[in-house]
């Protein structure tokens, strides 16, 4: 059965039928989800989901475009759940410059507050990353000490150079829809030279719905089709790559296999 390392089941545009979706997992064939948080209310809600189904786990953070909203309180709150046996990671953490370029120095001051707050939780990191992937590696680079639970860089889209580099610190990539889309010549190249042992399967729902499916809301049970295409990029059977990136999902995420 599939792993959904990355979605957003506490999106809005889940509250009509949310409890449905994750009715139908295992129809799906999807043994377990990540409900990724980005601010505070998104990890309650995630935190929430995860006592209510047994499926579906969670990680906490703040992502850099809700930096300014990373304060004592919530960090004091992260602190407070993070051993729960269902909360499995800290991001979505880290740089994001697409729309704004004004607030670096608080990004970058609140990706490393996180990263320590890992590290003080022996959680593992999920980083995000648009436009601004050389201060990210700097930053990863100089906080290597921080890293003890290693990471993934999800919906990675940066060159293979850099995935070289990101290797170096023991971190893992994600891949999503993209990699599915019609002009994803170079996603492609980049995932065929990777380590199998280092990628994972995921979905970023209800965004970045793969083809054939692209336009539509996504969910967590088209992470079948992220995965087919790693196996026809790999060269390998289906039930390999699934195989493969659930042996990944719960080497990185550890209380997956609790």
């Amino acid at each position: 059965m599939l792993i959904d390392t990355h979605a957003h089941l506490s999106d809005d545009r889940y509250k009509d039928n949310l409890e449905e979706i994750i009715a139908e997992f295992k129809t799906n064939n999807l043994e377990k989800v990540i409900n990724v948080g980005y601010d505070l209310f998104s990890s309650k809600i995630g935190i929430e989901l995860t006592q209510k189904y047994d499926s579906v786990y969670a990680s906490i953070g703040v992502h850099p475009s809700n930096a300014s909203e990373y304060t004592l309180e919530v960090e004091t709150f992260f602190k407070s759940v993070a051993n729960s046996k269902k909360v499995v990671a800290v991001g979505e953490i880290g740089l994001d410059y697409y729309r704004s370029t004004e607030e670096k120095y608080l990004q970058k001051a609140v990706f490393i507050k996180q990263l320590e707050l890992a590290n003080e939780c022996n959680l593992p990191v999920i980083i995000h990353i648009r436009d601004a992937y050389a201060d990210a590696l700097t930053i990863l680079q100089e906080h290597k000490h921080l890293l003890n639970n290693s990471g993934v860089l999800h919906c990675y889209g940066g060159s293979l150079e850099y995935a070289k580099e990101v290797l170096k610190l023991g971190l893992y990539f994600g891949f999503d829809g993209p990699i599915t889309f019609k002009n994803s010549n170079t996603a492609e190249k980049v995932l065929k030279h990777l380590p199998i042992d280092r990628i994972l399967t995921e979905t970023d729902s209800p965004y970045l719905t793969p083809h054939p499916y692209r336009g539509k809301l996504n969910e967590p049970k088209y992470v079948a089709l992220v995965a087919k295409k790693m196996a026809e990029v790999f060269g390998v059977s289906v039930s390999e790559i699934i195989e493969i990136t659930n042996k990944n999902a719960k080497n990185l995420f550890k209380k997956l296999s609790e």
